[in-house]
């Protein structure tokens, strides 16, 4: 069950997505429309990705879907996902990092809506050029991500998985973003991830945005 910061932090979400149009950034071009996919099967015992998700929802033209509070039976309503996917341009599957991969329901959730003859394979065009990446939290640090450290890859190289998924549904994947040791960072620190990753975003969103950028970078962490 949700602690009252989690049910806090929903009730803001909420009030932010349909908010969102009250704000006062100015629009002279057309956002590139972005879905966030959220699955963590325990939200409320994670302020990295309670503060990653407030910020995120602060943007306009983004859709935050709670998917473990849409989904607690795991019964995905996998036509509902298609035409969310289909609506959007830039799709973020944002997770923790569960033994070097993702938590069950978004496994089921590619495993079920990414479907042949629609995201794939013949006749399998309905994702063709959408942007598409991983924002993850992790409890190790960059350093054990590496040849050297104890886990022996890089974050990049774990998450090539995603990135051939991304592949076979004809979609570009993007450089993941990343928030190491996500356990240990202190409040500040958080906040100075979510508001990186708040920045990419908005720069992804721009309709004017030089994708030639990303080419030259590991993470979209450094992306400015």
């Amino acid at each position: 069950m949700c602690n009252v910061s989690c049910n806090k932090l929903r009730t803001i979400l909420a009030d932010k997505i349909h908010a969102v149009k009250k704000l006062t950034i100015q629009k002279a071009y057309i956002m590139k429309r972005v879905l966030v996919l959220f699955f963590h099967p325990r939200f409320e015992d994670s302020k990295a990705n309670q503060r990653l998700v407030e910020h995120l929802s602060y943007l306009p033209d983004v859709t935050i879907k709670d998917m473990y509070e849409l989904y607690p039976d795991f019964a995905i309503d996998v036509k509902a996902e298609q035409a969310s996917l289909v609506a959007n341009d830039i799709v973020l599957w944002m997770h923790p990092f569960y033994w070097y991969s993702c938590p069950p329901l978004m496994k089921q959730w590619i495993d079920l809506v990414l479907e042949a003859g629609w995201a794939f394979g013949q006749n399998g065009d309905q994702l063709k050029d959408k942007w598409i990446t991983n924002v993850i939290t992790a409890g190790g640090s960059i350093d054990v991500y590496q040849k050297e450290g104890k886990n022996r890859y890089t974050f990049q190289e774990l998450l090539v998985p995603f990135d051939q998924t991304a592949y076979l549904c004809n979609m570009k994947y993007l450089p993941p973003f990343v928030v190491p040791a996500a356990p240990r960072l202190s409040n500040a620190e958080l906040t100075q991830f979510a508001s990186r990753l708040q920045e990419a975003i908005q720069l992804l969103q721009h309709a004017d945005f030089d994708a030639s950028k990303l080419l030259s970078i590991s993470y979209l962490n450094e992306l400015t």
